[in-house]
């Protein structure tokens, strides 16, 4: 696995204490609707351009990967990885146990 995965309070204070993270939600629009992380950016996974999206990020930074419950987040890092993406973290859990977690 080429990416590290993070329970929510320590995925919080790992972004929060990194001046490179970039916090990416994942998921669809609907979804997202529902509440976010602020200032995640929002790259919908089941876009027919998320690849291409994604390939027009600085692969210098850190990203931290956002989703409903940390597949389709888990996916996208795997994705990533494959494309030179040196620096990625998955919130272990999603949105989901960020909800419980962190309030």
């Amino acid at each position: 696995m080429s990416y590290k995965n993070l329970a929510p309070v320590e995925f919080k204070a790992a972004f929060e204490n990194n001046p490179d993270a970039v916090v990416i939600d994942v998921r669809t629009p609907v979804e997202i609707a529902s509440g976010k992380i602020p200032a995640a950016l929002e790259i919908d996974f089941f876009a027919a351009d998320f690849a291409e999206k994604v390939q027009k990020l600085d692969k210098s930074k850190v990203y931290f990967m956002v989703c409903r419950s940390g597949n389709r987040s888990g996916q996208a890092c795997a994705m990533m990885s494959q494309s030179g993406f040196k620096e990625l973290v998955n919130l272990a859990g999603g949105m989901m146990a960020w909800e419980v977690a962190v309030r």
